[in-house]
């Protein structure tokens, strides 16, 4: 995907949260975090929100902790939240390409990066917030949907910190069968995850071609949210070792 097509997707991710969160209200549960109710999702994201738009405006080389918010509640917090996601918004449409700030995983540039986050961190929680009402969480555009399980197993899960580690080598692939990308994950006590992507273009390729222990099927929205821990993993199709997606269910969690 593109900056733009990133922002684009932030923006109506944001709107919809918004929306979610004024039918829900405020006290209402948020089942897929179940330690929060909808005024602590508005506050988290309002608070993340502000932190990346800092991050960007200020062109800043080196992480600062998010600010605390003022603790606001019912419609004051609604409008403080949709006050600070379009800034954010703002804020990466009018920001050169050639911005240079600090960002925490590898991207084409800081730019990039900051997009792209935003858009799969709003778009999670709008399904958090879409959680608190009777229909549940609605459907996420397939190509916004593929491009944020490709953030979170080769960005996140690339990392030393990702806690999914198996005692022997195995292998777990994840398959779109909407859009046609395949993640083959290679699994070890030793190291991180690592993971090869092919879309339907290179299906034929070796990792593809390959047998993997368990495989994780489905449209990409929902397999994108259940990679998230925001859908069961009966929400898509699992063939092979059940163990592994109860590894991935346990220990995936950014």
């Amino acid at each position: 995907m593109k900056i733009a097509e990133h922002i684009d997707a932030l923006e109506e991710a944001g709107r919809a949260l918004a929306d979610a969160a004024e039918k829900a209200g405020p006290d209402a549960e948020v089942p897929t975090c179940p330690e929060w109710r909808i005024r602590d999702l508005l506050r988290h994201t309002a608070k993340v929100h502000r932190w990346a738009t800092d991050l960007v405006v200020e062109r800043r080389t080196s992480p600062l902790p998010p600010a605390g918010g003022p603790e606001l509640d019912g419609d004051a917090l609604l409008a403080y939240y949709r006050e600070g996601h379009t800034a954010l918004v703002a804020a990466l449409r009018t920001t050169p390409e050639t911005l240079e700030c600090w960002t925490f995983m590898p991207a084409s540039s800081p730019l990039a990066f900051w997009a792209r986050r935003q858009a799969h961190e709003t778009t999670v929680h709008r399904a958090d917030a879409e959680s608190a009402l009777a229909a549940g969480p609605g459907p996420v555009d397939p190509a916004v949907a593929a491009d944020g399980i490709d953030e979170l197993l080769r960005g996140f899960h690339g990392q030393d910190r990702s806690r999914v580690r198996t005692p022997q080598p195995r292998t777990l692939r994840m398959r779109t069968t909407d859009t046609g990308d395949t993640w083959t994950v290679r699994l070890s006590a030793d190291e991180p995850p690592r993971t090869e992507r092919e879309d339907a273009a290179a299906a034929t390729g070796s990792a593809a071609a390959e047998t993997p222990d368990a495989e994780l099927s489905g449209p990409a929205d929902r397999l994108y949210l259940t990679l998230w821990n925001r859908l069961p993993v009966e929400a898509v199709t699992l063939t092979g070792d059940e163990g592994l997606a109860r590894l991935w269910r346990e220990t995936s969690g950014i």
